[in-house]
């Protein structure tokens, strides 16, 4: 069995901010696989400046990283083993994220991920040598954190929990995805099984328990993508 890749989140955000440079040093330290950093452009359209930032908010809170200024410092020798999982939050500025990637010399080890499904369509269209993964499920934030959803949200767990193995393998040999991105709430034994024999992989998001991680190993998933890739030693 391969053995599975470790995820720092933003690099790794229990450890530093993330999306900086810090956070990326301390994912390196503890001995990542890949770095998942997130890209957001300057204006909801898309255009200005693309940014490492998670949402506005995160913009605002600091100043963010450019995605050149990301991409020069992954592009050091020190991050050569390191793969990137570049996570687009909006649509709008997909082909300037790999013109961008492949500027730096980056793209051949690089998983563009997203929620937004014509984005998707998009880069497979017209940027066919790129890796993609479709980031699931399409939340901002957590229902079971609200106690008014949290009844109905479970029922729709269920619901995507059935239909998903089926849907994202498909997604896979039709040549859509190469990956998919999914919360561990989502993950399933038959999920992990449909998406092997469908050719595809399987990283889950955002696991920050070692037990879980541990969990996930047996399952042969193919990464789990943590806040403090420390666990991934203790799993």
């Amino acid at each position: 069995m391969t053995a599975m890749r470790r995820v720092g989140h933003k690099g790794a955000d229990h450890i530093a901010p993330g999306n900086t440079f810090a956070s990326f040093q301390a994912a390196l330290d503890a001995g990542v696989d890949m770095i998942e950093f997130d890209v957001l452009p300057e204006h909801p359209d898309g255009s200005g400046e693309l940014l490492l930032a998670h949402d506005p908010a995160d913009a605002r809170s600091r100043t963010p990283h450019t995605l050149e200024e990301g991409l020069e410092h992954f592009a050091q020798a020190a991050y050569d083993r390191i793969d990137l999982d570049v996570d687009l939050k909006l649509g709008g500025y997909e082909e300037r994220v790999v013109d961008a990637l492949t500027r730096h010399g980056l793209l051949e080890r690089t998983l563009i991920s997203t929620m937004e499904q014509p984005s998707l369509t998009l880069l497979r269209e017209r940027c066919p040598q790129v890796r993609l993964g479709w980031s699931v499920p399409r939340l901002r934030r957590d229902p079971f954190r609200n106690p008014l959803v949290a009844v109905p949200a479970l029922a729709l767990l269920a619901w995507v929990r059935w239909v998903l193995p089926m849907a994202a393998a498909d997604c896979v040999r039709r040549g859509e995805i190469d990956a998919l991105m999914a919360h561990w709430r989502l993950v399933t034994p038959r999920l992990a099984d449909q998406l092997a024999a469908a050719g595809g992989e399987l990283y889950v998001w955002t696991v920050d328990d070692a037990v879980r991680i541990a969990w996930l190993e047996r399952l042969g998933v193919t990464g789990v993508i943590s806040n403090d890739p420390r666990l991934f030693a203790t799993s």
